[in-house]
């Protein structure tokens, strides 16, 4: 057979790709096969006159995010800060505030109560659970049967602290807080350094992006890779019931080798046909995983309006009918091509898809004008947008989430090999999962893996450690005094007595506020 190799990478997204960059870097053969007409999976760069380039799927890039940022220079690649000159708004019961810093302000003492304690909450409950295995987490079976929204419920006071918390999970992983298993989310803003970590622009994982994208991670490492990456080839069936692994494409071509790496999202498994049949347990695993889903969306304006405003362009829109829950300034670095991102986040994402793509340009750009209080939102010079739902060789995005009750029964399987088959895919990652960097994180794990299946590693050397860059160093973050002390909402209630508590929180908040204690919020 003519297409023989030692190794098979089913995905040409950025976890398959890096897992063949490495392999191909040993001196070992390998062919990429991806389903779609181009690389990069859930990453997805488009060019044009009018925008230049822009990334309408995966595009930032900050501290910790140590192997992105190590393969993008080796790549030839630069970064640059997204814009955070002027203040952040944050538009709830429909009003709209100014403030500066990763959270937005409460004047309420019950309020910014709420807002420290169930960030500290999940923060201090993380720490609880290993990466490597959060099914074995002391709490594990209790915090997988719960959902974030009995979390959210159960933590939270006021019914504006709920608000944030649930924008901020729809945000963080494009599900909603009913969806998903609190065990299951904790790990994942572990994965990222917590909760600020996750959720800043500046020092976060939103601080940067890649002059001319992010596409051009994958499409680089496929030039490098001359001709190994075949586009247009869905794997639809693996044989490993012979000695080495026969896959055959939806084109009938077939390629023989030694191991495969399977990298693209776990449901996506379930197009293949495997022989033998898949283990109880990992079947069982695709079938439960869902991807979540998001509309992103970028409005281009004649000029950057709302830095004339002194705002930065990132917007927290919580109210019901906005279409857009968080939005950042999408402007290039040289200052052309003025934009500003809106991301529709997973229920609203799924309403605002039976609208037409002309009536959601109209309703990001009214909701726009009424958060900044400026009739120039209503004037854009064009639209882009892409609805990762539609995407069928991704399901939606950013990530695939575990519903309650998944992660304790099936995740142990998550990356446990099916005899030649060995997984990657930034699912599998056990640092910012759900990223790009977790992407790479995993791609170089199963490369290993099968490098020492193979006699060229010990086994030790599976997992590596990734030194922290030197161009992007992470700031460690500081809480204060009061927000590692302060009560909760309830407890506070509970201690003193609502009748007595109101006045003396209002006034202990009122202090803080003017003293300058109250600043992370």
């Amino acid at each position: 057979m003519s297409n023989t190799y030692d190794v098979i990478v089913i995905g040409g997204g950025i976890s398959g790709l890096s897992a063949a960059k490495l392999l191909s870097e040993s001196g070992i053969s390998v062919v990429v096969l991806e389903a779609r007409d181009r690389v990069g999976g859930r990453t997805h760069t488009v060019r044009n006159k009018q925008v230049k380039y822009v990334d309408l799927g995966g595009a930032y890039v900050g501290p910790t995010q140590n192997r992105l940022l190590r393969m993008a220079k080796d790549l030839g690649l630069e970064t640059y800060k997204v814009n955070l000159n002027g203040h952040l708004i944050q538009h709830t019961k429909g009003k709209s505030y100014k403030f500066n810093g990763a959270f937005p302000p409460a004047y309420n003492p019950f309020v910014y109560l709420d807002y420290n304690h169930v960030m500290r909450t999940m923060d201090q409950w993380a720490k609880e659970i290993p990466v490597e295995a959060p099914w074995k987490a002391p709490h594990a079976a209790e915090w997988d049967r719960m959902s974030m929204m009995e979390f959210i419920n159960n933590t939270c006071f006021t019914q504006s602290g709920r608000s944030f918390a649930t924008l901020f999970v729809n945000l963080v992983v494009t599900a909603e807080t009913h969806q998903i298993s609190t065990l299951w989310f904790l790990w994942y803003i572990k994965l990222c350094g917590g909760t600020t970590r996750a959720f800043s622009t500046e020092n976060g994982g939103q601080e940067r992006k890649f002059v001319g994208g992010s596409g051009q991670i994958s499409e680089r490492i496929m030039e490098r890779l001359q001709g190994r990456v075949m586009l247009e080839s869905p794997v639809v069936k693996i044989d490993q019931s012979g000695q080495s692994v026969i896959v055959e494409t939806l084109n009938h071509e077939t390629y023989e080798a030694k191991y495969i790496i399977s990298a693209i999202p776990p449901i996506l498994s379930t197009k293949i046909h495997f022989e033998p049949e898949l283990p109880s347990i990992r079947n069982q695993l695709i079938h439960r995983l869902p991807m979540g889903s998001v509309i992103k969306c970028m409005v281009y304006y004649k000029e950057a309006f709302w830095r004339k405003m002194d705002i930065c362009g990132c917007m927290i829109m919580e109210d019901d009918d906005t279409p857009i829950g968080f939005t950042l300034d999408d402007t290039k670095p040289d200052g052309t091509e003025p934009a500003i991102i809106g991301f529709i986040l997973s229920r609203k994402a799924t309403l605002m898809a039976n609208l037409t793509k002309e009536e959601r340009k109209r309703k990001i750009c009214e909701y726009y004008a009424k958060v900044m209080g400026t009739d120039e939102a209503l004037h854009p010079v064009h639209y882009e947008e892409k609805d990762w739902s539609k995407e069928q060789y991704s399901g939606g995005c950013y990530t695939a989430y575990f519903p309650p009750g998944i992660m304790t029964q099936y995740g142990s399987v998550i990356r446990k090999p099916v005899g030649k088959i060995y997984f990657a895919g930034t699912e599998t990652a056990t640092e910012w999962s759900g990223y790009m960097e977790g992407a790479i994180q995993a791609g170089e794990r199963a490369a290993r893996e099968v490098m020492f299946q193979m006699g060229l590693i010990k086994e030790d050397e599976i997992w590596k450690t990734e030194p922290e860059s030197m161009d992007v160093p992470a700031i460690p973050f500081t809480t204060t005094f009061w927000e590692r002390n302060l009560p909760s909402a309830q407890g506070l209630i509970r201690f003193i007595g609502y009748s007595t508590v109101f006045g003396m929180a209002a006034a202990a908040g009122a202090f803080a506020y003017k003293k300058g204690f109250i600043t992370r919020m």
